[in-house]
């Protein structure tokens, strides 16, 4: 499984990781920690010299109950850290976490590879477009709602068969927008209890039907500190633990605020499924 990002071939099989860098205020476990240059390169610093694959940009929180900014404000926010990432670590693949199209655009013509969108383009119709104008990789997210509502939408007949019904379908609209190059990112913590979160986490492997690269976004959530009944900045361990479970499961990616402990993660499933 192999794709072209920034014009480089990335072979998949090998499982990589997008390093976390929130420019937000309210984001659940690092919201203003980063809201100065200075701050956001020191972090930079740190996530790439642990050994960050990609560095995973966000302007705009989207966890339950969040407010939406404006592309304009998401713009003010990410684009001069953008364009100072490039200059000091233009190596580094860079993807931008919205789900405006505005955004999207400004940050590719700034540098940026990859666009991950928690709608599905579902916020912002001309998002798909504007990938397959762009053609980039996207990363596809399984939510219903917005970030507002969708702790209103977790009744399923059957979760993970409405997941692979909701990939199946909005696979199809993106290719017909002609955007090729798609990740799969399963939505925890979006629109889905705790106790559906693990029993998605558990058939994750149903997702490899599609044979696209999966996107794990389970870092220090709720559905982590929760069950084990501690603070989000004491989840380091949980969240390793689910991340050796996801990759074991199949997954491609793993979006994380913790490099170090997650390169562990993926020499020990690695070793794991060798022996």
């Amino acid at each position: 499984m192999k794709y072209y990002i920034q014009g480089e071939k990335v072979n998949l099989n090998k499982p990589k990781v997008a390093g976390i860098l929130n420019l937000t205020e309210d984001s659940f476990f690092d919201g203003g920690c980063y809201d100065t240059e200075k701050k956001a390169l020191l972090q930079v610093e740190k996530l790439i010299s642990e050994g960050a694959d990609f560095l995973d940009i966000g302007g705009q929180s989207t966890r339950p109950g969040s407010k939406f900014i404006t592309a304009d404000e998401e713009l003010k926010r990410v684009i001069p850290i953008i364009k100072i990432i490039k200059k000091e670590y233009p190596k580094i693949k860079l993807s931008i976490d919205t789900f405006w199209s505005k955004v999207a655009n400004e940050s590719v013509q700034e540098g940026v590879c990859m666009i991950n969108d928690v709608s599905g383009g579902t916020l912002d119709p001309q998002m798909l477009p504007t990938i397959g104008r762009l053609k980039v990789p996207y990363v596809l997210m399984h939510m219903r709602g917005t970030p507002q509502t969708m702790n209103q939408y977790t009744k399923y007949e059957n979760l993970v068969e409405n997941v692979v019904q909701y990939f199946e379908e909005k696979i199809k609209e993106a290719k017909n927008f002609g955007i090729e190059n798609l990740f799969l990112d399963p939505g925890f913590g979006f629109s889905k209890t705790l106790e559906q979160n693990y029993e998605l986490l558990n058939q994750l492997d149903q997702l490899k039907k599609f044979n696209l690269p999966i996107y794990i976004g389970i870092s220090r959530k709720k559905m982590i500190y929760e069950t084990l009944n501690i603070s989000v900045n004491e989840a380091l361990v949980g969240t390793s633990a689910l991340h050796l479970y996801a990759l074991l499961q199949g997954a491609n990616v793993l979006r994380v605020h913790d490099v170090k402990e997650a390169k562990q993660m993926i020499i020990l499933a690695k070793q794991i499924k060798s022996n």
